[in-house]
């Protein structure tokens, strides 16, 4: 099972990105789904994640209110859209799925994880 991220770019403080994630199969159309983020030198970041048949989705503190998870379930495709983004939002974002379809925030949870797109914001 592979997960394909794209979207990723340079961007100017302000401007906003959509990425994408396509899994290899359509069997994730109920499965829960999540966003990932890693600036150099710091830590992963839990960024956002969707679920099924739960609650709508869950955002990291520092995307809250600008970032928006959604899933198109006839496409098999995740997206992330980043408005209003900060040259703090600077990283490498990964996809990542569940075998389960509770959602969660712990990258633990997550068994399947794609390779990341590169996001960069200038000021």
């Amino acid at each position: 099972v592979q997960l394909q991220a794209s979207g990723g770019g340079s961007v100017k403080a302000g401007d906003s990105l959509r990425l994408s994630c396509t899994a290899s199969r359509r069997t994730f159309s109920n499965n829960a789904m999540g966003w990932f983020r890693q600036a150099p030198g710091k830590e992963r970041e839990f960024v956002a994640s969707i679920g099924w048949g739960g609650p709508a989705a869950y955002y990291g503190d520092s995307v809250k209110g600008r970032f928006t998870i959604s899933r198109d379930i006839a496409k098999g495709v995740v997206y992330l859209q980043m408005n209003s983004l900060k040259p703090e939002d600077t990283a490498v974002y990964s996809c990542a799925a569940r075998r389960s379809a509770a959602i969660s925030m712990n990258a633990r949870a997550f068994d399947y994880w794609g390779q990341g797109t590169l996001v960069t914001v200038s000021s």
